[in-house]
């Protein structure tokens, strides 16, 4: 019998590239996937290592960014280079970076499902091979404590997170984290394709359990840089070739 391959090497052309572009590519790929639902949500890619991050001007469609739309802001989101200012919900966004100093990028957005999912009061079912990623690294909020203008929802979402790479929030959706960008967008996409396949299963009947040994196997081999990096790359060429259809 042949053994599993269960480790990828980077694949050809998809290498992380420059920031701006990343940040700007990761605003299509999130239009193009249905997550743009009006201004609500946000996304942010901090600034190095530092409190700062970059982030669209409100205002600002997700399907409409470009580098000359992007914000640099403080922890306080108090605006520092480009011109308008951010989304007040990114605020819970600054404790998150200040809190867990891995996190380099943060996807937060109001897509049908995981939107759904949310209302029922339940944690995020991970049950089929796709959404092995979220198996024992989605954190859950059971209470949701309004508008994410002030601090204690940070404080909430922070303290869920802990160990986590995603927060499942009841009544409001998914927060998805990343090491990288590519990583943030690649959750938060597999997130809404989760949530419809657990609605659709739901309908229909109870949902079987994944063997965890199994899930862990599987959570590893999907989150590694390889897979993350080219399925970002072939959603930012969709993308892409969207956004020029649209305007031809």
């Amino acid at each position: 019998m042949t053994d599993k391959t269960l480790v990828l090497d980077e694949l050809p052309g998809t290498r992380a590239a420059a920031d701006m572009d990343t940040f700007v590519d990761a605003c299509l790929v999130l239009a193009a996937q249905g997550h743009a639902a009006g201004l609500a949500g946000q996304i942010t890619m901090r600034d190095g290592d530092s409190g700062r991050m970059f982030t669209l001007a409100l205002g600002t469609g997700m399907d409409e960014a470009e580098a000359g739309r992007v914000l640099l802001v403080d922890a306080q989101l108090k605006t520092l280079e480009g011109s308008g200012r951010a989304n007040p919900g990114a605020l819970f966004h600054s404790w998150i970076y200040r809190h867990h100093p891995q996190v380099k990028a943060i996807v937060h957005t109001h897509p049908p499902a995981l939107s759904a999912l949310s209302m029922l009061g339940i944690p995020m079912p991970v049950a089929h091979m796709d959404a092995a990623m979220f198996h024992d690294d989605c954190g859950f909020l059971a209470r949701w404590p309004g508008v994410p203008t002030g601090d204690e929802e940070g404080a909430l979402i922070s303290e869920v997170l802990h160990g986590k790479r995603t927060a499942f929030l009841v009544n409001h959706g998914a927060v998805c984290t990343g090491a990288t960008m590519q990583e943030a967008i690649y959750l938060n996409v597999f997130a809404e394709r989760n949530a419809r396949m657990c609605l659709d299963a739901l309908a229909a009947g109870p949902i079987q359990p994944v063997e965890p040994e199994a899930a862990r196997e599987a959570h590893d081999f999907l989150l590694q840089p390889a897979i993350v990096n080219a399925t970002f790359a072939y959603w930012a060429r969709q993308a892409r070739r969207a956004a020029k259809s649209s305007i031809a």
